[in-house]
């Protein structure tokens, strides 16, 4: 469970509420036709413009926002185990690696020792290995995508709600007593579109893209590690080579 995440959902909450409730239009900002309004229209949009299995695909990765450990895996670990792997090359030789990959769970590092096992050449391992990271890298940016394709919708749906209510109002300049409910339509379906824009798709969209790059990052390392156990290097090196792998990457993504 990422506690940021859990944190900020409450903290953003608590704050709209607290603004609201000592404003004295907490119940003015309850209005099930303005989220039928924003809320359908959006997910209406949505609709006609993703594919269906993309939407799929985009919901069920939203739950990694909740819990990360499931979409990314700590550098520590990953250096961890390629060091376990590269000690027992250097023991028993590659080919013994074999027996290891039914213990991993992670399929783009089964795939990187088999064909380190199988004796391709480095060069072909880096550019199979790099060609996966470009396909993940792709399938994750379309989940983003569906959440900024949202955020874009949101807002205008809002504005689509103001300007229906600002006709209802000149509608019904006659009738004083129908004049509130639509302004109430008027400013709600405002306040709804701004706030799951900016509090709900959008943040999503780029969790699941820092998400994204972390794992992503924890597959180059693999593919240096991968490349330096080919080359016969010692556990120590090996170390060493990771960690100013991951620093270097680090530095360059800030």
């Amino acid at each position: 469970m990422d506690l940021l995440t859990i944190f900020g959902l409450a903290l953003g909450f608590g704050a709209i509420y607290f603004v609201m409730y000592h404003g004295g239009i907490l119940n003015l900002l309850i209005n099930p036709i303005a989220a039928v309004l924003v809320f359908g229209g959006t997910l209406a949009s949505t609709l006609i413009s993703v594919p269906g299995d993309q939407l799929k695909q985009a919901l069920k990765a939203s739950i990694f926002i909740f819990f990360p450990k499931k979409y990314k895996r700590q550098p520590e670990v990953i250096i961890n185990a390629l060091l376990q792997l590269c000690e027992k090359a250097k023991r028993t030789g590659i080919d013994s690696l074999q027996e290891d990959i039914g213990k991993m769970d992670d399929r783009f590092l089964k795939e990187g020792i088999q064909m380190l096992i199988d004796g391709l050449p480095p060069d072909l391992i880096r550019d199979n290995l790099e060609t996966e990271i470009v396909f993940i890298r792709r399938r994750h940016n379309a989940n983003s995508s569906v959440f900024r394709t949202m955020g874009t919708y949101a807002p205008i749906f809002g504005l689509l709600g103001t300007l229906i209510g600002v006709v209802q109002v000149l509608k019904n300049l006659a009738d004083p007593k129908t004049m509130g409910a639509s302004m109430a339509v008027a400013v709600t379906t405002t306040f709804y579109g701004i706030f799951s824009t900016n509090f709900i798709f959008l943040p999503v969209a780029s969790k699941l893209n820092a998400l994204s790059e972390a794992e992503i990052l924890s597959k180059e390392v693999m593919i240096e590690g991968i490349l330096a156990i080919q080359a016969g290097d010692i556990p120590l090196i090996l170390r060493k080579k990771l960690e100013a792998y991951l620093a270097y990457r680090m530095r360059k993504s800030r």
